[in-house]
């Protein structure tokens, strides 16, 4: 049985004496976890009109199930898949969809059974096959996980989920080389995506390769200057390079934003020393 623990990893790199800071927790996660074809949040009062004319209609509680997912509405997102899958049984979308709000719920051995049920019906569905993968990461079961990834991308999905999260488990097992080469394939389909920065500028860190690492970290803060953690790293690769007064203004940043962050506070304090020596 799978735990219902919280779904929290945290990844660090030791590199030199200095420690990264754990930029991923449990990588991408948001409204795309649902089937890209259902509803959003905001169109719940012309779904109800619409199943109140199509009661019978599978496909609009399906739609109507993910917009109260999408507004947290969980018990009630529940109900619409339930009356989805019960009006067609074969609907693997539907299963796919509430195994989400399982994993939401924290009911994670009911996820994988609607996952399971949903690759069943359809073994190339990519949102079946990342989403119960990405239980199996978070249970640490990379093998079954890095599996379920590798369908996904057979299949050719576009998610860069897919690629992403494969990537993290690379870079646990320290396989930095296909870790970067997944985190570079997640970044061409989603250029914006901080963590995915983030976590390569880590792998080249953890190779040396400190311009690639800084060039990351960089990409990371501008996309998001919110960041504490990509600016943590930011001062890391600045601090190991020697430029301890760069590196101090990288570590004030994710202070700013986050001040009980305890990498950002012990950064500060290293390069303040190390900023004075070098000025003696």
């Amino acid at each position: 049985m799978l735990s219902k623990r919280p779904i929290k990893q945290f990844l660090a790199i030791t590199c030199v004496s200095v420690t990264l800071a754990a930029c991923q927790t449990t990588g991408m996660g948001n409204s795309s976890d649902f089937d890209r074809n259902a509803g959003s949040a905001d169109n719940i009062t012309s779904l109800n009109q619409v199943i109140a004319q199509n009661p019978n209609d599978a496909n609009a509680f399906n739609i109507r199930g993910t917009a109260f997912g999408r507004s947290g509405q969980f018990n009630l997102a529940m109900q619409d898949y339930n009356r989805a899958i019960a009006l067609n049984p074969q609907f693997h979308q539907a299963f796919a969809n509430r195994a989400l709000i399982h994993k939401k719920m924290g009911n994670l051995q009911a996820a994988v059974d609607d996952y399971n049920r949903a690759i069943v019906l359809n073994p190339g569905y990519d949102v079946a096959l990342i989403g119960r993968g990405d239980i199996f990461r978070n249970e640490n079961d990379p093998a079954r996980a890095i599996s379920d990834y590798n369908q996904a991308i057979v299949a050719k999905t576009r998610d860069p989920r897919a690629y992403y999260h494969r990537g993290l488990i690379f870079q646990q097992q320290r396989n930095h080389d296909q870790a970067i080469e997944d985190f570079t394939f997640a970044l061409s389909l989603d250029a914006s995506n901080t963590d995915a920065f983030s976590s390569r500028g880590i792998s080249y860190l953890a190779q040396n390769d400190i311009k690639g690492a800084l060039g990351d970290f960089s990409n990371a803060v501008r996309i998001d200057r919110s960041n504490y953690r990509a600016w943590t790293n930011q001062g890391i690769a600045l601090e190991k390079v020697g430029d301890y007064s760069k590196a101090f203004d990288s570590y004030s940043r994710a202070k700013v934003i986050n001040p009980n962050y305890s990498p950002a506070i012990n950064g500060m304090n290293r390069t303040r020393k190390l900023k004075n020596q070098s000025k003696a």
